[in-house]
């Protein structure tokens, strides 16, 4: 099965498979908007590191060519996220501010293997980017619905279908090289183990995750 025709199938059942367990805090929104210039920051620095993340597995797995060829994209469109985000911290006449500590991608790099056959490992690194794209789709998605500004909630919108493609990729990208039900077996795992990051880490309104 091709690539392309596992993104069809699987996207057809993107509900029941990608599913987060727990809804972001409607808080969240409402202390994103208090400061734009903070959430913007954040949001650009989570699409330079998503875009340097996929540069690292195409350099680590360079003889796996369907990734290769489907991370090479991401890339782009990654950094020209970025770009898009500055563009509007430019026009809004807001900073760039310094880079911050995400504590919920640290915990999650915490839970992927990380040691053992190299299949598990590749894995959890596909999943953990999964995880965060779907986060992140979420996240976007509140911010389209919440916000007051009305141009930022469309800005916010075509992120999260951005993002909604994204998180299918990496999932599907795992599917071709390991099998379907050690895939979905350790993807239910990475939901629960999601549940109890989003119960521990603070509500901030200038963090995207």
């Amino acid at each position: 099965m091709t690539l392309n025709n596992m993104t069809e199938n699987l996207s057809i059942h993107t509900k029941n498979i990608l599913g987060l367990q727990l809804p972001t805090d409607p808080r969240w929104v409402d202390l994103a908007s208090i400061s734009i210039e903070a959430i913007l920051t954040d949001h650009a620095y989570c699409e330079q590191k998503a875009a340097l993340t996929c540069i690292s597995y195409i350099q680590r797995y360079s003889d796996r060519k369907e990734l290769v060829e489907a991370l090479s994209p991401i890339v782009t469109e990654e950094w020209g996220h970025f770009r898009a985000v500055l563009a509007e911290l430019n026009k809004r006449e807001l900073a760039l501010g310094k880079q911050r500590k995400d504590e919920y991608v640290n915990q999650l790099l915490i839970f992927q293997h990380k040691g053992g056959h190299i299949e598990d490992r590749l894995l959890d690194q596909l999943l953990t980017m999964a995880l965060i794209e779907a986060r992140s789709c979420e996240r976007f998605k509140r911010l389209s619905e919440g916000l007051e500004d009305a141009y930022l909630r469309k800005f916010y919108r075509k992120f999260m279908e951005s993002e909604a493609g994204h998180y299918t990729l990496f999932i599907t990208l795992a599917e071709l090289y390991i099998p379907k039900t050690k895939v979905r077996a350790r993807w239910k795992e990475w939901l629960t183990h999601e549940i109890e990051i989003m119960k521990q880490i603070e509500i901030r309104g200038d963090r995207i995750h």
